[in-house]
């Protein structure tokens, strides 16, 4: 907490609401900034159908007759809505809108035991960004779902608008700086945890199971990341070679982590995966180690050897820090994890 007793890392996920339940709370976190943009999205559907902005309530009230739910009453969960504040200065590259789509293997939530897939990638905007409120209906300005972005005129199939992780990494090392960079990475994989520790309580922890989540971040123009939303049974279609290749490498690779050697998966195994079984996995964080490094005094960090700056380890109470993502000590390669 700050000096005002203000939380100061619970913020890495937008102002939400869902709609109709939360109308009139919605309302007055509105009226404290009459000139924000939301974004609504329907609940039950995917690749960007049925979104759109809204910067006035009297289009919500547009909205609520032409979907026939002007008495705001308990809608279905096909009817609902989820609102959140649009981030309106995201990072652009080109003068274009990304977002970053990661992936994360969770094999146990409780203890908590998770992997990040090294090899997501950025998704582009086909047009330029811009804030005017003439283009808030541009989904080829605003909304990065390839799904959308393939229809517009200046879609390239060849490439796909998307960069690989990597290339992100190494733009921003060479425009912003290195220590900036992985101070950016270093937090997308501390609210990536924290977003798994928020809902392990509630989920339910079958020994057999197994779960690929496809996270959605956008990064704002400080370098502040934002959890845009988590997606189960993330789409693995392909829309160019790459991405047909790296989709298979993560299909490939995750069946390597929960069942390596290519052996039946038995519940009496020891659910610890050799190393070379990883492939382009690294793992982000595992509880029960991390307990077992707390009772013996040790630091815990991940696989790969990355460590958290030293300013947030200690607000942040983290000892250790992300692994795989970065690797700065080579020739000390600790099998490491977050706190």
């Amino acid at each position: 907490q700050d000096e005002l007793g203000r939380y100061i890392y619970l913020d890495s996920i937008p102002v939400t609401f869902l709609l109709p339940a939360d109308y009139n709370l919605f309302v007055e976190e509105f009226r404290k900034n009459p000139s924000s943009t939301w974004i609504m999205k329907p609940c039950g559907k995917a690749r960007g159908i049925g979104i759109f902005l809204i910067n006035k309530l009297s289009q919500i009230k547009k909205w609520s007759r032409d979907s026939r739910t002007s008495s705001f009453a308990p809608p279905s969960a096909r009817d609902a809505y989820v609102i959140s504040r649009y981030i309106d200065n995201p990072l652009l590259i080109g003068g274009k809108k990304f977002d970053l789509r990661m992936y994360v293997l969770v094999t146990s939530y409780r203890p908590l035991k998770c992997y990040m897939y090294r090899l997501g990638f950025c998704r582009f905007c086909t047009v330029k960004y811009t804030q005017s409120s003439n283009e808030l209906d541009n989904m080829f300005v605003h909304l990065t779902n390839v799904s959308i972005q393939k229809h517009g005129e200046e879609y390239n199939p060849v490439h796909g608008g998307k960069w690989t992780i990597s290339n992100l990494r190494l733009y921003l090392e060479g425009t912003r700086g290195k220590s900036v960079t992985d101070k950016l990475f270093d937090e997308i994989n501390w609210l990536t945890v924290m977003s798994l520790k928020a809902v392990s309580g509630s989920m339910a922890n079958d020994r057999h199971c197994f779960e690929v989540y496809g996270y959605d971040i956008i990064i704002d123009d400080k370098l502040k990341p934002w959890l845009i939303e988590v997606n189960a049974s993330p789409s693995l279609s392909s829309t160019t070679a790459n991405d047909r290749i790296m989709k298979y490498n993560l299909m490939n690779d995750t069946i390597n982590v929960v069942a390596p050697g290519g052996e039946v998966p038995d519940v009496r195994w020891n659910k610890i995966p050799p190393r070379d079984a990883y492939g382009h996995y690294d793992l982000l964080y595992d509880e029960e180690l991390a307990h077992q490094q707390n009772e013996g005094g040790v630091g815990g960090a991940t696989s790969g050897g990355g460590a958290v700056g030293e300013r947030d380890s200690r607000s942040r109470g983290l000892l250790g820090g992300v692994g795989g993502i970065r690797a700065r000590d080579h020739s000390r390669n600790r099998a490491t994890t977050w706190k």
